[in-house]
């Protein structure tokens, strides 16, 4: 029988079974700024319809994007550390040691060593975590639990020896700050001297309906930017970057999915984790860092207001990828501005905001032919739009609330498509068979 015979009478191989909703799926390149986007769309069509002008105040969003930052920094913690395989409960404590540390590091010789100080004292704490649940085998969450207490009352000790009794709660102001700017061409900034034209300024001016607007939130996000604040961005970029197309970040991945097969690999474990759980500090030393030395001017006592949890919560809504950490982020900075801000007149129209959002998931479910979905979607959409009808106003008491109650919806929405790593919080131990 010749070759070309052979080839012939060959069975064919069988074809993979085309996915119907791989057919609909738009590319991720695609998605993204399209996201960004619809979401300034809906707020400005929200500010329309409630006549809520915070929603799209440029001063507003300066705000926003400074509260975001904590959050997200916090969020990338629990993105290496859970990745790697180990639940960090201990964000929390982290930042209150990037707090403290961050803070007294400006004092003493200004702000840019005081944010190497948090970093310094957040690695520290991820690694007394990494201690109790590597070496140890201690339980995840009891150990972040005593990581949090133990940083709560360590640092209150701390501040009575170095500042004395009558300032436990409050560190001096720092020597130097963080510079600010505006960006180029965007926000009207300098280059090399010469101010450039404010493209944001410009189009908010001209007064055009969505338009302006949405210029007037970007305008918000690139005046007055601090360069910590870009340094932060720039980190989920490079987590991106390190976890996704390097070798080290593979080996992060395996950690967390399958130890005992990247083991078995020659990967190891034990080492990759506490390399992993030193990063994640260091990330959550910066967000506590952040918080005393940009946001504020000095450390106190309850600094974090268990942004901490909320970073691990946006992990959660990120599905464990830094693209989805930044959205939440800014969800819930979104959320916790209306709140510090005083602006409760604005958190009701949240109400028709997310009822827009309902309705765009009645489309997309419909167009995917998932009807349970989608009247589940359009029945939350009318709920929603309900509740804006009957309240004008929210008590403040529940105002305080809005940044968990987001959270506690963003999470039970997300819930049905999430994915986390496959051993994360699970007992394990090299070389022993699993």
């Amino acid at each position: 029988m010749s070759a070309t015979d052979a080839t012939a009478s060959a069975p064919a191989a069988p074809s993979r079974p085309e996915d119907p909703d791989e057919r609909r799926r738009v590319p991720r390149w695609i998605t993204g700024p399209a996201m960004v986007v619809l979401a300034l769309f809906l707020l400005a069509l929200t500010k329309d319809v409630t006549d809520a002008r915070d929603l799209t105040s440029s001063s507003i969003w300066g705000t926003v994007l400074r509260l975001t930052v904590p959050i997200m920094l916090a969020g990338l913690a629990g993105l290496w550390a859970e990745r790697v395989g180990i639940v960090n409960i201990g964000i929390e404590g982290m930042m209150i040691l990037g707090t403290w540390f961050g803070a007294w590091g400006a004092w003493k010789w200004g702000a840019w060593i005081g944010l190497g100080m948090a970093i310094l004292g957040g690695v520290l704490g991820g690694l007394i975590h990494a201690v109790a649940t590597v070496r140890f085998n201690v339980d995840h969450v009891i150990s972040g639990v005593a990581l949090n207490l133990l940083a709560f009352g360590g640092m209150r000790y701390l501040s009575a020896v170095t500042y004395g009794i009558n300032r436990i709660s409050n560190s001096p102001t720092q020597r130097s700050a963080i510079q600010r700017f505006d960006i180029p061409v965007l926000g009207g900034g300098t280059i090399f001297g010469w101010k450039t034209p404010s493209v944001t300024r410009w189009v908010a001016d001209r007064d055009i309906r969505f338009v302006s607007d949405m210029a007037k939130i970007l305008r918000g996000l690139v005046t007055g930017v601090s360069a910590a604040t870009l340094i932060a961005f720039a980190l989920v970029a490079v987590t991106w970057f390190v976890l996704w197309r390097t070798r080290f970040g593979l080996r992060v991945r395996s950690s967390g999915e399958a130890p005992a097969a990247a083991e078995s690999l020659g990967v190891k474990v034990m080492p990759l984790r506490f390399a992993a759980l030193a990063i994640s500090g260091a990330f959550a030393g910066l967000a506590g860092g952040y918080l005393s030395i940009v946001t504020a001017d000095h450390y106190q006592q309850g600094q974090t207001q268990s942004k901490g949890y909320i970073g691990l919560a946006t992990t959660i809504f990120g599905n464990w990828r830094p693209s989805g950490v930044l959205g939440g982020a800014l969800l819930f900075g979104f959320a916790d501005t209306l709140n510090a801000r005083g602006k409760p007149e604005s958190v009701p129209s949240l109400f028709i905001l997310f009822s827009f959002v309902a309705c765009l998931l009645v489309v997309v479910n419909l167009w995917r032919r998932k009807l349970v979905s989608g009247v589940a979607a359009a029945v939350v959409g009318g709920l929603l739009w309900l509740a804006h009808a009957k309240l004008d106003r929210l008590p403040e008491s529940l105002t305080h609330t809005t940044p968990y109650v987001v959270t506690l919806i963003v999470l039970a929405v997300a819930s049905q498509r999430l994915r986390p790593p496959a051993h994360a919080g699970l007992p394990y131990r090299s070389g022993e068979d699993h």
